[in-house]
Formats: C-alpha cells, structure tokens, sequence
C-alpha cells in the first residue's frame, strides 16, 4: 500500500472502543486488527501539500507546503489561538472559510488526557476531538456562539487547569478517572464575572451552559510503553515493529512511537506482515 499519510480516522464503536483506520493515498488501512503483528511504514522521500498537492521539501502546518501555509486561513495563528481571531476586523484570508469554520457553534469541554484539562471544538468534531488527543473521558460543559468566543472562554478556565496534553503522561497509561461533572461544577463558578461580561457583549446565545452525559473513551492497546521514543520519518525513513496499541493520533510500536498527525502528507509505503 502506497499513498500520502493523513490523520488517522476513529469511530467509537457499541463498547467505546475506539475503531482506528490508517488513510494511505486513497486507501484504508484498518489497524485494529493489526494489533499485535509486524507493520512497517516506509518513507520514500517525498512530501505532497494536502492542499494544493505539490511537491514539497518540508511540510508546514501539518501537510502543507509553504506558500499554502501562508495564505490558507486553516493554518493561521486564531486556528491554535481562537482569542486572537481577527474576521472582525476584515482581515481573514478567507472570509467565506471562516464564516463556515469559525462563525458557527462550537463547544468548551473539560477532558482527561494526562490529567484534567480544558478545550474547544466545532460542534462536528465529537467525539473526533477528543479521541485524537487520547482522552479516556470527556464532557461538554457549554456551547458558544463562534469559535472566538470558545476562545474567551477557553483562556479564563486555563487559568485554573492545563489547556495542552502532556503527551508523553498520555502514551504511558490512563490518568485515573475524574468525575468531570463534579469538576465542572467547582470551575464554572469562578469565572462566572468573566462569562457575564462576554454575553452582555456579545448577546444571551454567546455562552450557554449544557447539562449532559460525560463521555467514556478506550483505546486499543495491549501494551503500554514504559520510555517514550519517538520514531521521525525525516530522521530514519522506516518505522517498524510489533503494534502494540494506538492512542490519540500516535501509534505504539515495540521500538517506539510515531505521532502520524505530524507526517501529515508524508508518501509511504506501508506493509504488514
């Protein structure tokens, strides 16, 4: 199998197992079932911008070739920094992508990865979201009117509690269960001042709160690595080994682990055994 590597692709299945699929080129790899075998993924050298699909010596932006990581709004700052979001002041570089990415519904959630932590999502990418960042545990706490007012939100609870995954903690082993509604209960109040002043700025409808069911999250694995190393397609071309389970976006082999997010549009050709 031969093809450009893109995210993996994951669906919940009846036991909140996590199903995973490996996109190469235009085909899918299911891995589940390869858990416990030989796989090899091999770099040829290339890279192709998933966007405009040229060649290119680096990837940028998760895939990108330079002059599309310059001018793509999907790959500016506001995406990694929501608070920072400048549609308003006219100067989006593409206004059509961000009226139908960023002004539209998303949510601010509370999730336990390496430990509890804050973040936000457009409301089509749950549970995506927090499966790609290896969560066992997720909650939906309230739904904002745009993507920069989840921001606003988003930074006065990262005051109190993390807003990144400590990804190596997450590859190592569960973090224990929280009860998350418990947690939401003891956080929302003190930033409600905070949460006033963005709804009479912005309107009723720019933060509401949710009531709902937290969200159980397992991840294939059989075993857990006990010293992370990170294989690197551009440091050493072929990654192979034993699969011993898949987490977020990584895969865990015997000889290491590769984060197949951040070879994005890397070509491969990958082979089991």
């Amino acid at each position: 199998m031969l093809g450009t590597l893109k995210k993996m692709s994951a669906e919940l299945d009846d036991n909140q197992l996590v199903q995973y699929h490996l996109p190469v080129g235009d085909q899918y790899l299911d891995l589940n079932p390869l858990i416990g075998k030989h796989l090899t993924l091999n770099h040829t050298g290339n890279i192709f911008c998933s966007h405009c699909g040229k060649k290119t010596k680096k990837s940028y932006s998760q895939g990108h070739c330079y002059v599309c990581m310059q001018k793509l709004a999907s790959c500016d700052m506001c995406i990694m920094k929501p608070e920072t979001c400048h549609y308003d002041q006219g100067t989006c570089r593409e206004p059509s992508w961000g009226e139908a990415n960023c002004l539209t519904s998303h949510y601010v959630y509370l999730s336990n990865t390496s430990g509890l932590k804050v973040g936000i999502t457009r409301h089509t990418q749950i549970p995506t979201r927090w499966i790609d960042q290896g969560a066992t545990q997720g909650l939906l706490i309230f739904k904002v009117a745009t993507r920069f007012i989840s921001g606003l939100v988003e930074i006065e609870l990262a005051k109190m509690i993390a807003d990144k995954t400590n990804w190596r903690t997450m590859l190592k082993g569960n973090a224990k269960d929280l009860d998350l509604k418990a947690q939401a209960q003891h956080l929302i109040p003190q930033i409600k001042t905070q949460l006033q002043h963005i709804i009479d700025v912005h309107g009723p409808q720019a933060v509401v709160p949710l009531d709902v069911a937290s969200q159980k999250i397992t991840f294939p694995i059989e075993s857990l690595p006990t010293k992370i190393s990170s294989h690197n397609f551009d440091k050493n071309p072929t990654v192979s080994g034993i699969l011993q389970g898949i987490k977020g976006q990584y895969l865990l082999f015997d000889t290491g682990v590769i984060n197949i997010r951040k070879f994005s549009s890397y070509e491969v050709a990958v082979t089991t055994d």
